[in-house]
């Protein structure tokens, strides 16, 4: 008789949360072929195969709607979907590994005093490089003063502070005894020089004793995390107080408010799934949810930072050091940007847009959680 599984202990062999499974199932993606009397869902050794498909997909960086087509039919014989995923991956591996090489050797390089010229770039990176780290992101990638000043504020007295998902160290306080936390080497190479001591961690699992820290820090990272609940248990473990920013998934109002999402790429939506509650997230941290506005003129380039400035999302510089539009895929980026082009030039942005370029500052679901 063929075994069959909760929802429960599905979501914890995948490494997924429940609410994940139930959206997949309420968008027809991924269905359990059964349920219990009580309406429970139950799933089959093939749903559970479908669901590895669906999730090998998603960690490529395919939308859902893309894996529904490149799924297909359940029923259909799955080596082809086997051999594609394959090849996707090694392709994968093999870039990573070429990404890595030519990291080493610049490092080599840089050692003895020698500096690869702009034109050498190309050859010793390889283009896919700077596509996949976004070389763009120290110029456009900066720390936000009126959005420090509320980080900051936050941190209070605090002297010694850990950066969680540090990255090139932006929102670091300059005048506190500073740790970062960084697991990409690529991220940890563009730290300036001067930036405070950088270990190679992930936030899931910290190298630090309890309570090592008077404060642990956060800023635009949470949403790289794999498991954003058991790195804000981490933090909280490892620090006396906790201040994190970063995003209301649960808050669909603030998608609509931004034209960027409703208009042009409803595809953000489907990588908030699976983002758990701020509910969640305050309670793992024992603290509290604050709004954060977003200035007009924002002097960090995140996602949403240009809201009153549609024409900074033509430039291709500017969507480089955004995750969102490598994670949405270059088919969803392209038809975003020429439609936006299209109605910047038409002026019809600005016709549908009116009450925006009145304000001074937006909620667009940044929060700024504080324990």
């Amino acid at each position: 008789m063929e075994e069959h599984l909760t929802v429960g202990r599905v979501a914890e062999l995948a490494g997924v949360t429940v609410r994940t499974l139930h959206h997949y199932d309420e968008i027809g993606l991924m269905r359990p072929s059964m349920r219990t009397a009580a309406g429970h869902r139950v799933y089959s050794a093939g749903d559970v195969k479908r669901l590895r498909e669906v999730l090998a997909y998603r960690r490529l960086g395919f939308g859902l709607s893309e894996i529904a087509e490149l799924i297909g039919d359940p029923a259909a014989d799955a080596v082809p979907h086997l051999r594609l995923l394959r090849g996707l991956l090694v392709e994968q591996r093999d870039r990573a590994a070429a990404m890595v090489t030519a990291i080493d050797r610049e490092m080599e390089a840089r050692a003895v005093g020698v500096r690869t010229t702009p034109e050498e770039h190309p050859r010793v990176f390889g283009a896919q490089l700077y596509d996949d780290i976004g070389s763009a992101y120290p110029a456009t990638r900066r720390t936000e003063p009126r959005i420090a000043a509320r980080i900051w504020e936050a941190i209070g007295d605090a002297r010694t502070v850990l950066n969680v998902g540090a990255g090139t160290g932006s929102y670091e306080p300059r005048d506190r005894e500073v740790t970062a936390v960084e697991p990409s080497a690529v991220m940890r190479a563009q730290r300036p020089a001067g930036a405070a001591p950088c270990v190679a961690a992930s936030a899931d699992s910290l190298p630090f004793e309890d309570q090592s820290f008077d404060v642990a820090m956060a800023v635009s990272t949470v949403h790289h995390w794999p498991d954003p609940v058991a790195g804000l248990r981490e933090m909280r473990r490892v620090a006396r107080r906790v201040v994190v920013f970063t995003y209301d998934a649960d808050d669909t109002g603030w998608r609509q408010r931004f034209w960027l999402t409703r208009d042009y790429l409803p595809e953000f939506a489907d990588l908030l799934v699976g983002w758990p509650s701020l509910t969640d997230m305050t309670r793992a941290i024992g603290g509290r949810a604050e709004p954060v506005l977003i200035p007009w003129d924002c002097e960090d380039g995140f996602f949403e930072a240009h809201w009153r400035r549609p024409e900074a999302y033509l430039e291709e510089h500017v969507r480089r050091a955004v995750s969102v539009w490598t994670r949405v895929g270059p088919q969803a980026e392209q038809r975003a940007v020429s439609a936006l082009r299209k109605d910047i030039s038409s002026g019809r942005w600005a016709e549908r847009n009116r009450d925006v370029v009145a304000l001074d500052a937006a909620e667009l679901g940044l929060r700024l959680l504080v324990a």
